[in-house]
C-alpha cells in the first residue's frame, strides 16, 4: 500500500477526512520550504502539495503565479525540489508528499530519470495539470512501476464520460477542482460540489479532495462533510508572500490557517 492509500484508510477509520496544504517550492526561498513542510505536518497536514514552479501556470491565479516568480528567481528547479523532499524524509517517512506543476519540467529532465529521481527521494505522487490522462499512458506506467501515484484533475465541466477514463488511470486520490476558473477564485459552492462528487463517486473507489475557494475554517469545515481531502493552497501562498522579507512571520501564519483549518474539519 502506497503511502497515500494509506494516509487515506487510516483517516476514513477516524472519521476523518484529510487536510492538504500547496506550496509552491522554493518560495519565499528555497530555504524556507523544508521547514515549513514540517511545520505544516505539525499543524494538522496529512498530505503535502508541493508546486513545481513554472514561467506560465496557466492554471494559477495571481498569487501563485507571483510564487513561481518569487520560486524561479531563486533558481528553484526541478532537482531542487526532489532535493527537498529527499531532506524532508529524513525526519519524516509517513506524510505522503505529491508534486504539482506543469509537464514541461519533468519532459526537461526526462520522464525516466524523474521517476527515478522521485523515488529514490521518496515522493510519493505527481499532479500534471496539463497531462491528459488519454496521452500518458507512458508516464503513468513509469510512475506506477516506481511505487508512485498518478493524480488527475476533475473539473465543474468534466463529463460523466471523461469522469470514467480519468478513474480508470488515476491513483491515489483525485483532485476535484470546485470551481470554474483559476486558482484563488471566488466563493465555493458546496451544494454543488456534493452533486459532482456522488457522481465520481459512480465511477472510482478512489478519495476525493476538493481544491480551489477554500480560504478559512468556514469553508474547509463545509467542503470536509462532502469529500474525503480538503486542498487548500492561495490562501497560504498569499501569507508567504505577503512576508517575503520576514519568512517566518508568513510561516506562521500559514500554521495558524491550517491549524484552525483541522479544528473545525475536526469538531
Amino acid at each position: 500500500m502506497s503511502r497515500i492509500a494509506g494516509c487515506f484508510a487510516a483517516l476514513k477509520t477516524q472519521g476523518r477526512q484529510a487536510l492538504i496544504p500547496y506550496v509552491t517550492a522554493g518560495d519565499p526561498n528555497p530555504d524556507v520550504t523544508v521547514g515549513l513542510m514540517h511545520q505544516m505536518v505539525a499543524a494538522g497536514a496529512d498530505v503535502i502539495e508541493l508546486g513545481i514552479p513554472f514561467s506560465d501556470p496557466m492554471a494559477d491565479g495571481p498569487v501563485i503565479q507571483l510564487a513561481c516568480e518569487r520560486a524561479l528567481a531563486h533558481n528553484t528547479s526541478l532537482t531542487m525540489i526532489l532535493a527537498m523532499v529527499a531532506e524532508f524524509r529524513q525526519q519524516n517517512n509517513t506524510t505522503p508528499v505529491v508534486l504539482m506543476g506543469y509537464l514541461n519540467t519533468v519532459e526537461r529532465m526526462g520522464y525516466d530519470v524523474f521517476v527515478a529521481k522521485a523515488q529514490a527521494a521518496g515522493l510519493d505522487g505527481v499532479l500534471m495539470v496539463d497531462l491528459p490522462p488519454e496521452e500518458g499512458h507512458n508516464f503513468t506506467q513509469s510512475l506506477a512501476q516506481a511505487g508512485l501515484d498518478a493524480i488527475f484533475l476533475i473539473a465543474p465541466t468534466t463529463t460523466e464520460e471523461r469522469i470514467k477514463k480519468i478513474c480508470a488511470v488515476g491513483s491515489g486520490y483525485l483532485y476535484y477542482v470546485s470551481l470554474k476558473g483559476v486558482t484563488g477564485s471566488a466563493k465555493i459552492n458546496t451544494n454543488e460540489v456534493a452533486k459532482k462528487l456522488a457522481l465520481v463517486k459512480q465511477h472510482t473507489q478512489l478519495p476525493l479532495g476538493v481544491g480551489f475557494g477554500i480560504r478559512d475554517a468556514d469553508s474547509a469545515s463545509r467542503v470536509a462533510k462532502v469529500a474525503d481531502g480538503v486542498v487548500v493552497g492561495s490562501v497560504l501562498v498569499n501569507a508567504l508572500g505577503d512576508n517575503q522579507d520576514v519568512p517566518e512571520n508568513g510561516c506562521a501564519q500559514v500554521v495558524a490557517t491550517l491549524t484552525a483549518m483541522r479544528q473545525a474539519m475536526d469538531a
